[in-house]
C-alpha cells in the first residue's frame, strides 16, 4: 500500500473508527473501505466530502492522502487492477479500452452496457449469489474509468451504465434480504442518475425500493414510492408501467379494492401500447405478458377468485414443461399466488400441493420467503394435514439460503 494510503487508514484509525463502522458511515461495503486502503480503488466524488467529514480534514486534504503522482498516471494501464475472472471478460474489457483514442473508449462502453443487459435477462433464472459475485467487480471497474481521461458523452455513459449496475445490485441485495448494502446501493444509484439526467434509472429506484418496504410490510410507505416512481419516469416507459403495477399491490395489501381495481386497469391498458421487447426476461424491460403475474398477485391479495385464471396462465405459458429446474422466478411467485386463491376458495389439498412445490422449486428467494410463510400460516391455521410437510419444506428453504430458522415477525 502507498505511504498516503497508509496516512489515510492512520487517520481513520485516529478518528476512532473500524473499517466496518466507517463503512456503516459511508453506506458501503466493509470490502470497499480495503480497496481504498490498499490502492486499488478510490472513493467516488459524490462520497468524498462525507468521508472528508468524518476524518475531520478538508476535502483538498482528502485528495491528497488518497493520490499521488505514481497513481495519477494517465496511461491506460492504470485500469489493470481490476480482480481477474477465469472467462478472461475484464481482459477483453481492458484491451478494447487500450486500443482508443481516449482511456475509456466507445467499444468499452459497449461491451460494459452487454454485460449489464446480459446479467438483467439473466436475473429472472440465475440465483442471486451468482450475479452478486459479478456486480461489484463491474462497479469498480466503472468507477476507475470515471477517473480516467474520457469525453463528456464517455462519462455521461459511464454514469449511466454505473446507475445501472447499482441499481442491479440494490435488487440482489434486496432479494438475499442485504437490507443496507441495498440502502446504499440505491443511494448511489439514485445520485449517478441525477447527475447524468436519467430519469428513467431514477425511476426504477424508487419502484424497487416500493418493493423492499412492501416486503417488510410498510404498505404505505410502498405506494408513495411506487407513485413517486411514476411521476419520476418517462411517459409510457416500462418503470411507469411497473410502477403502477407496484402501487396496484400496496394499494391492495391496504385493502382498498377500488384503487386496486383501477390500477389493474391502467397497467393493462399501458402493456397495450407497449412495443413487444426483443429480451422479454430482461428485468428492467417490461413484457406485456408480466402484467399477467402481476395482476395474478395483486388479485390473490385482494381475495379475488378471477387470481387463479391468471396465476394458471402464467404457469403454463414459462412452464410448459412442469421442470422446476427451468422455472423462471415468476413461475413460483404464480404458484404462490394460485395457492393463496386455492385455499381461500376451500380447495385445500390441491392448495397445499401447488404451496409445496414452489417452496421445493429452489426459485423463491430470500425476499419472497414471506409469501411462502403466508401459505404455512394458512394451513396450520386450519389445522391442515399437510401443514407440518409446509413447514418443514419451508424450514429447509430457510436454511438452504443460509437464514436463521426461526420465523420472522408475522404479517397481516
Amino acid at each position: 500500500m502507498a505511504a498516503k494510503r497508509q496516512e489515510f487508514a492512520r487517520r481513520r484509525k485516529a478518528r476512532g473508527f473500524t473499517q466496518e463502522s466507517i463503512a456503516q458511515a459511508l453506506d458501503v461495503d466493509r470490502t470497499t473501505v480495503q480497496r481504498w486502503e490498499r490502492g486499488t480503488g478510490d472513493p467516488q466524488p459524490w462520497q468524498r466530502p462525507r468521508i472528508a467529514e468524518l476524518l475531520g480534514i478538508t476535502p483538498k486534504e482528502l485528495d491528497h492522502l488518497l493520490s499521488s503522482r505514481n497513481e495519477r498516471a494517465t496511461d491506460a494501464r492504470r485500469w489493470t487492477t481490476a480482480e481477474p475472472d477465469s472467462d478472461g471478460e475484464f481482459d477483453a474489457l481492458e484491451l478494447a479500452s487500450r486500443v482508443q483514442a481516449s482511456d475509456v473508449g466507445s467499444e468499452t462502453l459497449i461491451r460494459l452496457e452487454q454485460a449489464f443487459d446480459e446479467m438483467a435477462t439473466a436475473y429472472p433464472v440465475s440465483p442471486p449469489q451468482e450475479l452478486m459475485e459479478r456486480v461489484p467487480k463491474y462497479l469498480a471497474y466503472v468507477g476507475r474509468l470515471l477517473d480516467a481521461r474520457k469525453t463528456l458523452e464517455e462519462h455521461r455513459r459511464l454514469l449511466v451504465v454505473g446507475g445501472w449496475f447499482s441499481l442491479l445490485g440494490a435488487t440482489l441485495n434486496i432479494d438475499l434480504k442485504q437490507e443496507r448494502a441495498a440502502t446504499g446501493r440505491l443511494k448511489t444509484a439514485v445520485t449517478l442518475a441525477q447527475h447524468a439526467g436519467h430519469s428513467e434509472i431514477e425511476a426504477w429506484c424508487y419502484e424497487t425500493e416500493a418493493w423492499r418496504v412492501l416486503t417488510d410490510g410498510n404498505y404505505s410507505r410502498a405506494l408513495e414510492l411506487s407513485q413517486a416512481a411514476q411521476h419520476t419516469a418517462p411517459s409510457g416507459s416500462s418503470v411507469a408501467i411497473q410502477a403502477t403495477a407496484q402501487e396496484g399491490r400496496a394499494q391492495a395489501r391496504l385493502g382498498r379494492p377500488r384503487e386496486t381495481y383501477a390500477a389493474i386497469d391502467r397497467v393493462q391498458k399501458l402493456s397495450l401500447s407497449l412495443e413487444m421487447t426483443t429480451r422479454p426476461e430482461h428485468h428492467y424491460q417490461y413484457d406485456p405478458a408480466k402484467s399477467l403475474a402481476y395482476t395474478a398477485t395483486t388479485l390473490a391479495w385482494m381475495g379475488d377468485s378471477a387470481a387463479e385464471t391468471y396465476a394458471r396462465e402464467v404457469i403454463a405459458r414459462l412452464a410448459p414443461e412442469n421442470d422446476e429446474s427451468k422455472w423462471p422466478r415468476r413461475v413460483a411467485s404464480a404458484k404462490i399466488d394460485l395457492a393463496l386463491t386455492l385455499l381461500a376458495n376451500g380447495r385445500l389439498d390441491e392448495a397445499c400441493d401447488t404451496a409445496q412445490r414452489a417452496i421445493l422449486s429452489g426459485r423463491i428467494v430470500p425476499s419472497n420467503h414471506w409469501r411462502a410463510w403466508e401459505i404455512v400460516r394458512a394451513a396450520e391455521a386450519r389445522k391442515l394435514p399437510e401443514a407440518s410437510d409446509l413447514r418443514d419444506a419451508y424450514e429447509g428453504m430457510k436454511a438452504s439460503h443460509g437464514m436463521n430458522n426461526r420465523v420472522s415477525r408475522k404479517r397481516s
